[in-house]
């Protein structure tokens, strides 16, 4: 045990700070293949109690890791150098709803599906939806700026963050932005610390911009001979003027683990489409009328139509069975969230069976059609000789080609510690430069995040 933890454990007593090894070991990891144990971890309950923390941590030059609820994807809450993992689990109170204002106030602790169902009561909306809503919370969606599959029409949660309350890497408290739905006072600092993934600072409330619920909503779920058939029916949906709330696709390998593992039985074929309409009744029906024969035109051999709440999530439960079902194969699976302009769609998904053939591993491609962002699951077999270094390769070439088209290497998991290696791909040497300047300005001792890309 490091010198500092005994002083650290008498500073804060009362059960918010720990060297459990058990509680160690629950704080070292998020949902991807690295870990590392921290020396302590702290829960707070208040946002004066981040301060307390963050000002001792600070004067003792111990480093901080921000922890949510641990559901990412890059490692981006191991502590990979120790010191103090900060556990926002315990924050996790809905301080006002309030449907005059259109917004919400919460703790970062709230589990997103939490917020979602309470707003819903009152006929109410907060759209971004990660997959792993019903897990995630909501400071860790802030700090990934998490999207999920309403981006398409409503955007991502930076869309969605009017203010926050942050405390600074020497325990300063500030809050940026407000409750107001527009505010151009100053530098835009709100959208400074979404997405910086707890490197600039530990996000201890949020105000969040609220929707009136759309009162209707069909599914239309149609299965396709090839994914290039289901991909190039995108760009013919968009090109009839709709624009959905959600456009999912999957590919072949998704959908056989999915028949496996999922108690509804799904269609045979060889690719799959999700389309979700929602607004007005009317208005709903009658883009209906005109997405189904387009469907069929594009090559659909079966279409499932699931209409309100009820059978809309019918069709939806399928859909978020895809990650758990590839989990279940038993094979590790190197989930990247890549993101082409819509036009390479097709190309991604040919590139996807390129690295099948080439390296010898299953390559699953669901996700996000309607803006691109299309999770490219390398399905490794580590037991087999050479495995870990063939999937490495298969990511460079994946990343590589990603930016040549023009793309992104994330779109909603950031970067953490699984995408390091290609951040200077990622980004020009001028702008990584631009975010050491300010790390450094507003974290000058380095004790936020440390390890990671910047």
């Amino acid at each position: 045990m490091e010198n500092w933890v005994p002083g650290f454990l008498a500073a804060f007593p009362g059960g918010m700070a720990t060297a459990d090894p058990e509680e160690l070991a629950r704080n070292a990891g998020d949902a991807w293949l690295a870990s590392h144990l921290p020396q302590a971890v702290f829960y707070p309950e208040s946002g004066e109690s981040v301060v307390r923390l963050v000002q001792w941590a600070s004067h003792s030059g111990v480093s901080i890791t921000p922890r949510g609820a641990g559901r990412g994807y890059v490692g981006g809450c191991v502590p990979v150098r120790g010191g103090i993992v900060v556990n926002f689990s315990r924050m996790n109170r809905i301080r006002e709803i309030d449907p005059q204002d259109g917004v919400a106030i919460v703790e970062p602790g709230v589990i997103t599906a939490q917020l979602q169902e309470a707003v819903a009561r009152i006929g109410w909306f907060y759209p971004p939806d990660p997959a792993s809503a019903a897990e995630s919370s909501l400071g860790g969606n802030i700090a990934t700026n998490a999207g999920g599959p309403r981006c398409l029409k409503y955007g991502v949660t930076r869309h969605y963050v009017l203010g926050l309350e942050v405390v600074l890497a020497d325990g300063t408290a500030v809050r940026v932005g407000g409750r107001t739905h527009k505010n151009k006072v100053g530098f835009d600092l709100v959208g400074l610390f979404v997405g910086s993934e707890g490197l600039l600072g530990l996000v201890t409330e949020a105000t969040l911009r609220l929707i009136p619920r759309p009162p209707h909503r069909v599914c239309a779920a149609a299965v396709f001979p090839s994914i290039e058939s289901a991909a190039g029916c995108v760009e013919a949906i968009f090109g009839a003027g709709l624009l959905p709330s959600a456009l999912e696709i999957a590919d072949r390998f998704t959908l056989e683990r999915a028949r496996e593992f999922c108690p509804e039985p799904l269609p045979p074929g060889q690719a799959h489409l999700l389309v979700e309409i929602d607004g007005h009744p009317v208005g709903v029906d009658a883009e209906i009328e005109t997405l189904l024969p387009l469907l069929r035109r594009s090559g659909a051999e079966e279409i499932q139509i699931g209409r309100g709440d009820e059978g809309g999530e019918l069709l939806w439960r399928t859909r978020r069975s895809f990650s758990m079902a590839l989990k279940a194969s038993g094979l590790t699976k190197l989930n990247e969230d890549v993101v082409v302009p819509r036009r390479r769609l097709v190309d991604l998904v040919r590139l996807g069976s390129d690295l099948e053939l080439r390296y010898g591993f299953p390559v699953a491609c669901f996700g996000h059609a309607g803006d691109g962002n299309i999770h490219v699951n390398l399905m490794v077999d580590r037991s087999q000789p050479g495995a870990d270094r063939r999937a490495q390769e298969a990511l460079d070439l994946l990343f590589h080609r990603i930016v040549d088209w023009g793309g992104s290497i994330t779109g909603e998991h950031g970067i953490g510690i699984a995408k390091e290696r290609w951040w200077p791909l990622a980004v020009s040497p001028e702008v990584r430069t631009l975010h050491r300047r300010l790390k450094n300005a507003l974290d000058p001792k380095g004790l936020l995040n440390p390890g990671k890309f910047v």
